[in-house]
């Protein structure tokens, strides 16, 4: 996948990782988005080390590793942030 379509994994992913963990975030949407798309870069290269999706290809496996990183980098924001 090229870096536009990483970011847009990373916006998807930033949402569906707020729909799972909701609550109060500091900075709203703009920061969730930013942490979606790290969590996609973090997650996605992660994950094709240990062959859950690749960074090459959109599939169910580079979303789900894209998600789960966004959830990581929102758990540690909060963590960090109270």
């Amino acid at each position: 996948m090229g870096f536009l379509s990483w970011i847009i994994l990373g916006l998807l992913a930033g949402v569906l990782a707020k729909y799972i963990m909701p609550g109060k975030d500091g900075g709203g949407l703009v920061i969730t988005a930013l942490l979606g798309i790290a969590g996609a870069f973090v997650g996605g290269w992660l994950g094709s080390f240990v062959g859950l999706g690749s960074t090459g290809e959109f599939s169910i496996g580079s979303l789900i590793t894209a998600v789960v990183g966004a959830l990581a980098l929102l758990f540690i924001y909060n963590a960090v942030r109270k």
